[in-house]
């Protein structure tokens, strides 16, 4: 974890972290979670940026097959397309406002590649991936995948604020996701001048920019918060906080829910709440007994320790 964290004396905001760049291949990505000093926020334990990106006809992205335990991934475009495809049969293109929730539980092989259309034509990839840590009791589960269109997605309009509610629920509004815990993950796009309360119904939040400049008000204070930066409130901050655009128009997402119901442990794309869990997931995946993505022929190998 390289990415810059730095605690504030603001009473709303106790950290930012700025990500780094990843190079995954066709493009690079941000990674915020997890971040030194603060390894998750509710159930999110990991968070990527994909792009902004533009692919060049021809090219495309191609993450092999591979496997994953103890978690749910949610994919998330605000542009492009990726084609999933998974152990369990499921094969399907995602796109803009859409999600993808896949349920590892005790194991999930997917892959992620450019559909057939846009390798040709080319174009840009844009959105966010997240690894959601599943509840104890929940990290051995029958795997399961689930898509819901941008229709299904609640949206609520705000002074100004236009607010989709991706994940888990927020004003009054609860999304059609199947989350197994306390979740909160919306998209905001704030107009020039616009400020919204921040829903209070998760001990955990933070604010990611993703275009823009917002202020993180809590009374006669504000706290600047730039494009690319990751804004973790305090737990228990004042309910009084509100997110405001002071310059232009600004894109974020709000990101939280409850406190995870233990400590997780992360090694490449496993989740899990022993060690020796992971090493069981290591073994499992050098020795094939994960189940194969059909209509795929090649996965990306076990990294060294």
């Amino acid at each position: 974890m390289d990415e810059a964290s730095q605690e504030t004396t603001s009473r709303l905001v106790e950290r930012f972290v700025t990500a780094r760049d990843r190079d995954i291949g066709a493009f690079s990505v941000k990674r915020l979670l997890p971040a030194i000093g603060r390894r998750a926020v509710g159930p999110f334990v990991f968070l990527d940026h994909m792009g902004p990106a533009e692919l060049a006809p021809g090219a495309g992205m191609d993450v092999r097959p591979h496997p994953h335990i103890g978690l749910a991934t949610l994919t998330y475009l605000f542009a492009g397309a990726i084609a999933h495809r998974d152990s369990l049969g499921s094969h399907l293109v995602i796109r803009p406002g859409e999600v993808n929730w896949m349920v590892a539980g005790r194991g999930i092989v997917h892959s992620e590649r450019s559909p057939p259309l846009e390798r040709t034509t080319g174009g840009p990839v844009h959105g966010l991936q997240f690894w959601v840590a599943l509840p104890q009791a929940l990290a051995e589960c029958a795997p399961a995948f689930f898509h819901h269109q941008a229709d299904e997605l609640p949206h609520l309009h705000h002074h100004g604020a236009d607010i989709t509610v991706v994940a888990g629920d927020a004003w009054g509004k609860r999304s059609p996701v199947p989350v197994a815990s306390a979740t909160l993950l919306c998209d905001i796009r704030l107009a020039a001048g616009a400020t919204l309360p921040l829903c209070t119904e998760h001990a955990e939040r933070a604010v990611y920019v993703i275009d823009g400049t917002v202020e993180l008000v809590d009374g006669a204070e504000r706290t600047r918060v730039a494009a690319g930066t990751f804004a973790v409130l305090r737990d228990g901050a004042t309910p009084k906080g509100q997110l405001h655009a002071p310059e232009g128009a600004a894109h974020v997402v709000l990101v939280g829910g409850a406190p995870l119901d233990g400590p997780r442990h992360l090694w490449w794309n496993f989740v899990a709440s022993s060690k020796e869990r992971l090493e069981q997931a290591k073994a499992d995946w050098r020795e094939g007994r994960f189940p194969p993505v059909p209509g795929e022929h090649e996965s990306i190998p076990l990294p060294p320790d």
